[in-house]
């Protein structure tokens, strides 16, 4: 017999899956030609998804607001580790991995391997401190080294990046479900944003980590079994690999090399930093290691997600190969109209309807278990960050709770509507990190190890970064280049300013510091309750 908290949790759910078979009937009576096995896996994964997330709402009920934000800090390693690489590897890793290694050759694919040791170093360096101190969110320790104006101007990086997060992972879920099922970009990135806003607004973390583990074991699932079938179209591993060394050449290989990246070379290592230590500042990365039980979970979990990511990270860089020498025409079948959409491409024109399927699911579990934990992340750094402290500082837990599923539709909606202007996946991936790196690394480290860091070094690093960054310029966000920077080509800087902005601003804040103790004082790091 079901019991009441999954019974009632069922309810939702059902009428969901229904409403999107309405919604499908709807396509398929105004001429549109649905792919109704492909389209019934995902109404079905949604149906799953939905209800781990209304179930977790009612079982996992809190009145305290950690239960909401963290959990209630009891996240057991198991599910912390999985809702951890859950969450980068999202939509954005397994597409944007599949297009670069299909246009661009594997030497440019960095972020699997940049953000994978960006959690193992986050784990050894960060993840502890940071679970001792008991803070709720990435800002506190800023907010209590700066006090709160500075926190809010450290807020506006820390939030952009985690809605361009989502995004770009929104984008990539569009093309995905349109070259798969044949759902049009703009009703399939609503869809899917609707479902994910509405479980999160209703169980919080618990209801992110539950769909998570889900999710997680879904993607690994789908695209591993994917790879055999798509391997014996185009003739084994061997052709492929012989295939993909002649084409890509020098751009084959992982490591860097002048001969690979010619004058581009400096640029590679400005970004390769650039994920490594841009990977660690973000709210979405330390919400899972402030919900660990202790330090030496919150320690374990980061490390062993990064492994995950990097074993995660395997089958798109195979399907990426594939997509790029596949001979298309062989198939009946025309190339990918863009490289964004390699991975779908190959999973519904490489392998038979029931694979295709279940690799659909698993592209699906990756947006979804991305998108859920953004949204989150910003809404609790708004509620608790902004909202708190600065408009009504005696919040209750339950005003407090309010809030926060107030802000996860806000910045749900604004990340929607940003996605449906989008093209390139991979772009506005780098772009969510660049942010972060730049302007909220120096910060955070300089909080967490500079017991000398005060307000007027933080200010000053944070306006000699700011104006070394966009200083530079940025084609995706159409700002144009301002500073006479070396090595420009084709209206692009391929100096490695994002790194001299970082290194900049946090020596700015080091020296600085230090010559104004008298003026400022720092203010040490307090354990909060």
């Amino acid at each position: 017999m079901i019991k009441v908290p999954e019974r009632k949790a069922l309810i939702p759910s059902l009428l969901l899956m229904l409403a999107l078979i309405l919604i499908g009937i709807g396509f398929q009576l105004s001429g549109k030609a649905i792919n109704w096995g492909a389209y019934l896996s995902m109404i079905l994964f949604y149906g799953i998804v939905f209800f781990l997330g209304a179930y977790a709402a009612r079982r996992f009920k809190s009145d305290n607001i950690d239960g909401v934000m963290l959990a209630g800090r009891t996240l057991p390693l198991g599910i912390a580790i999985f809702t951890m690489s859950a969450t980068w590897v999202g939509g954005g890793y397994i597409n944007g991995t599949a297009e670069y290694t299909a246009s661009a050759g594997l030497v440019w694919v960095q972020a699997p391997w940049g953000y994978a040791l960006s959690l193992i170093l986050g784990g050894l360096f960060f993840a502890g401190k940071m679970r001792r101190f008991g803070f709720k969110t990435m800002l506190d320790p800023l907010h209590q080294r700066y006090g709160q104006r500075m926190a809010a101007v450290l807020y506006i990086p820390a939030l952009t990046g985690e809605i361009f997060w989502t995004a770009a992972i929104l984008t990539a879920l569009g093309t995905t479900f349109g070259t798969v099922i044949g759902l049009d970009n703009t009703t399939a990135i609503l869809i899917s944003a609707f479902i994910a806003i509405a479980y999160t607004a209703l169980g919080g973390l618990w209801a992110v980590a539950l769909t998570d583990l889900f999710q997680m074991a879904i993607l690994l699932f789908g695209l591993f079994l994917v790879i055999p079938f798509a391997l014996e179209k185009v003739g084994g591993w061997d052709v492929v690999s012989e295939a993909y060394n002649l084409k890509m050449g020098a751009a084959a290989s992982l490591f860097p090399s002048r001969e690979a990246l010619g004058s581009y070379y400096w640029q590679w290592w400005d970004f390769a930093l650039l994920l490594i230590f841009g990977g660690i500042p973000w709210q979405v990365y330390f919400q899972r290691v402030l919900a660990a039980k202790n330090a030496k979970v919150a320690v374990r979990l980061s490390i062993l997600a990064g492994l995950v990511c990097l074993v995660a990270a395997i089958p798109p860089v195979i399907i990426g190969m594939i997509g790029g020498v596949a001979d298309w025409s062989s198939f009946g079948v025309a190339p990918p109209p863009d490289a964004a959409t390699t991975l779908p491409w190959v999973v519904r024109h490489l392998t038979n309807p029931i694979v295709a399927t279940i690799g659909l699911g698993a592209i699906a579990a990756a947006v979804m278990s991305s998108v859920d934990s953004s949204i989150l992340s910003a809404s609790s750094m708004t509620a608790w960050n902004i909202y708190r402290p600065l408009i009504k500082p005696k919040s209750s837990p339950d005003h407090l709770q309010k809030i926060i599923r107030r802000c996860i539709w806000i910045v749900g909606i604004t990340a929607l509507l940003l996605a449906l202007n989008i093209n390139s996946v991979y772009e506005l991936w780098f772009l969510c990190s660049d942010f972060v790196y730049c302007l909220l690394f120096p910060a955070l480290a300089c909080a967490l190890f500079d017991p000398k860091a005060n307000r007027i070094g933080v200010i000053t690093g944070f306006s000699v970064a700011f104006i070394l960054r966009f200083g530079g310029g940025d084609a995706t966000l159409g700002i144009p280049i301002l500073l006479p920077y070396p090595m420009i080509e084709d209206g692009v800087v391929l100096f490695p300013f994002r790194t001299l902005a970082m290194v900049s601003g946090l020596t700015s804040m080091l020296v600085v510091s230090r010559l104004t103790q008298q003026l400022s004082p720092p203010i040490p790091l307090q354990k909060m309750a």
